[in-house]
């Protein structure tokens, strides 16, 4: 049966390439994506700060626990960004037998960032006992790594997190993709297939000569993929470490394991898909093979399309869930949308294609006479047959006209919010922070009218099952009102006292307070507080999720509103910056923050170009046999041409609509759920771009293999294979 499948791959050289093209490239990303989210995974750091001491004590992240519908209690950490533990706890730990040194480190206002310990194993679960009373935790030995803050905790961090975020998505889109090429490569070759059972070929012995095909076409898929992962890793970890997301000496694990996964799962999709593709081949009688299977059937099965009318009210539903609810849940829920929306589509296809044609019949007809005729009817006969073609278009539009477009309103947003939310025309800063004290100064220098201390944090919220981090700011609320306008819609920051905080719409939906809640949340150091929510704003992007009141301490930056001409006497406190300068470096920091996201969508985006690309050039091929015989009915070549240019239209048409309703739909409703605007920002050319050139991407992808299937002698075409 191998060597059956080999000699008919050869035979086929169109479908098998374009069947390879597909599963390298999803060997390709699954294998660099694998890369850096195992390195995240296997990453331990070394002790260097704490490298001398035996234990340490420290507070690097909290346990939520959560209790589920069923009762049962789920738990998870969360990484603290400035945990501390009490500094009263190193004199406990001096009591445990066999400590001999105990030093506090970084003590201030009776919090300690760590304490480091020496003594010997015996005392190490004293320790540890008193840690975990204390509501911190204790590392010995090779997990000392983890006590200490660095750079390649938070690089460790966000591999895992972006890997997690967009891992599922990635494989989703590649096993639809792979799916999809597979099966339209199993489809235009039903003519020999029905052959095979014509001469008394077994069903089961049908399936296994597919199957082996597309294992055959998989492992060879391999020999392109892997070489393509090795260096989309390296550029990717080049362009990571060039940009500031990893430090030089992050180490990369070793890629075999990866290339083994991915290599492996495309392998499995790509037989699933053709032993599903064989099915209806593999059922039909010997007798019956060649005349059953001369006409493709237009339509498709009951099944498929009942699967296709649950998948599009779960997207209907999605839909109003988005438009219903807020935050995180509603982003979610848009997210949900796209996907199901596309898989409705790619599964009621056949139904569309074939509406689509009777719609546009008498367009195509006036247009195009003769040739818009044949188009429609092609286009009718043929619906089930161009799904592939309907499903990787939309797939297309959908995702550059979503995923794409939100990177950009989500930083024009922050920007603007921050633009318009600041009052202050001046920005003082100094490399070790602002005391209190400064802030009273800088008010009574002449022509200041308000001075705001700003100290950047975050704060820990629960979430669904979990928690998360939200950004934060601690502010002076004295004259906060006058030099920052959040744009408050319920309460006031009149009442940001002690006890109390203000927080964004989007963090209020997804946590559901309203004023005069109890908030349960934590603090950047790991303490727990249940403060009252007084106020909820609508400028979350452009000055974080919750603000939170501080009248001592230090602040990162003091925000002052002036009259002009104080610059010389605020610079005796530190730099003076505009704070049209501090948007600007928003703006930048927020590119940078944005490369990572968009580098991650273009690869989804691609690929599904890709998919379309390559799904239309076998469509074309497939259809010289269809190409001759029309020719031989005394069809002009000009007329084919107008034909195959009619069914273009119609095709591009009809998928170009769909996809961007549902685009539109996706980037409204995860644009309303970040911002409150039903109003999305689409960069100039956007649309253009991503129609434009999905259109190009069709028409070169159809016309040039067409092209060249005319320049065949219509007698030997009709004698060729499909």
């Amino acid at each position: 049966m191998l060597k059956l499948a080999m000699r008919l791959l050869r035979q086929r050289p169109g479908a098998s390439v374009a069947t390879l093209v597909a599963l390298a490239g999803g060997v390709m990303i699954l294998m660099s994506l694998a890369v850096f989210v195992q390195s995240g995974l296997q990453y331990k750091p070394e002790p260097q700060q704490f490298a001398a001491a035996d234990v340490v004590v420290a507070h690097r992240q909290i346990t939520v626990s959560t209790k589920e519908f069923d009762g049962e209690v789920t738990t998870s950490e969360v990484p603290l960004p400035e945990g501390t533990v009490p500094a009263g706890l190193a004199d406990q730990i001096r009591t445990v037998p066999g400590v001999t040194d105990v030093q506090a480190v970084n003590v201030q206002d009776g919090r300690a960032g760590a304490i480091t310990i020496k003594a010997p194993g015996s005392a190490y679960a004293a320790i540890d006992k008193l840690a975990r009373d204390a509501g911190v935790e204790s590392y010995a030995g090779d997990e000392r790594g983890w006590a200490e803050a660095s750079s390649s905790i938070e690089a460790r961090s966000l591999l895992i997190t972006a890997g997690s975020a967009f891992g599922g998505y990635v494989v989703m889109l590649i096993v639809f993709v792979v799916a999809g090429t597979v099966g339209l490569s199993v489809r235009h070759r039903r003519r020999d297939l029905a052959l095979l059972r014509a001469i008394a070929a077994t069903p089961a012995q049908v399936r296994r000569l597919v199957v082996a095909e597309a294992a055959v076409v998989s492992l060879a898929s391999a020999v392109i993929g892997v070489p393509a992962g090795l260096w989309a890793t390296r550029w990717v970890h080049d362009q990571l470490v060039s940009r500031g997301f990893l430090p030089d000496g992050f180490p990369i694990v070793n890629p075999g394991l990866a290339a083994l996964v991915a290599v492996a799962l495309t392998t499995l999709v790509a037989v699933l898909a053709a032993r599903i593709a064989a099915r209806r081949v593999a059922r039909i009688r010997p007798a019956e093979a060649l005349g059953e299977i001369a006409v493709e059937p237009a339509k498709g099965g009951r099944v498929r399309l009942a699967s296709g009318l649950i998948m599009l009210a779960g997207a209907v539903v999605s839909l109003f869930f988005a438009a219903a609810l807020g935050g995180t849940a509603a982003l979610a829920a848009a997210v949900g949308m796209l996907y199901l929306f596309v898989l409705a589509v790619a599964l009621l296809a056949p139904w569309i294609n074939g509406f689509a044609a009777r719609l546009l019949a008498p367009v195509l007809r006036t247009v195009w006479g003769v040739s818009g005729d044949l188009a429609s009817a092609n286009l009718r006969v043929n619906a089930r047959g161009m799904s592939a073609v309907l499903s990787a278009l939309v797939l297309s539009v959908g995702f550059g006209g979503s995923v794409w477009f939100l990177q950009d309103n989500l930083q024009r947003q922050t920007v603007a919010q921050s633009r318009e939310g600041m009052l202050a025309d001046r920005v003082v800063t100094a490399p070790g922070g602002l005391p209190a004290a400064t802030v009273a100064k800088v008010r009574q220098i002449p022509g200041v009218e308000a001075a705001t201390g700003i100290r950047n944090t975050s704060v820990v919220v629960r979430v669904f099952g979990g928690a998360e981090p939200a950004v934060a700011r601690a502010a002076d609320p004295a004259q906060l009102r006058s030099t920052m306008d959040v744009k408050v819609r319920e309460g006031s920051l009149a009442g940001l006292t002690d006890g109390t905080i203000a927080v964004s719409a989007l963090q209020a939906s997804t946590s559901s307070w309203k004023v005069g809640d109890t908030a349960d949340l934590w603090l950047a150091d790991g303490t727990p507080v249940k403060p009252r929510v007084v106020a909820i704003y609508d400028r979350g992007l452009g000055f974080g999720d919750v603000l939170l009141p501080q009248t001592g301490g230090t602040y990162d930056e003091v925000l002052v509103r002036t009259q002009g001409g104080a610059d010389q006497q605020l610079a005796a406190f530190g730099t003076v910056t505009t704070t049209d300068e501090l948007t600007g470096r928003l703006s930048r920091d927020l590119a940078v923050t944005a490369w990572l996201n968009k580098l991650l969508i273009a690869v989804m985006v691609g690929y599904a170009a890709l998919a379309a690309g390559n799904t239309m050039v076998m469509a074309a091929l497939a259809r010289g046999r269809e190409l001759a015989l029309l020719r031989l009915a005394g069809v002009t070549r000009r007329q084919v041409r107008r034909m195959v240019n009619a069914e273009q239209v119609g095709l591009l048409g009809t998928s170009l609509t769909v996809g961007a309703l549902i685009a539109g739909a996706t980037l409204i409703a995860v644009v309303h759920a970040l911002t409150g605007t039903f109003l999305p920002y689409i960069p100039p050319l956007g649309w253009v771009i991503v129609l434009g050139g999905t259109a190009a991407l069709a028409l070169a992808t159809t016309i040039l293999p067409v092209s060249r299937l005319l320049r065949v002698p219509p007698v030997r075409a009709a004698g060729t294979k499909e």
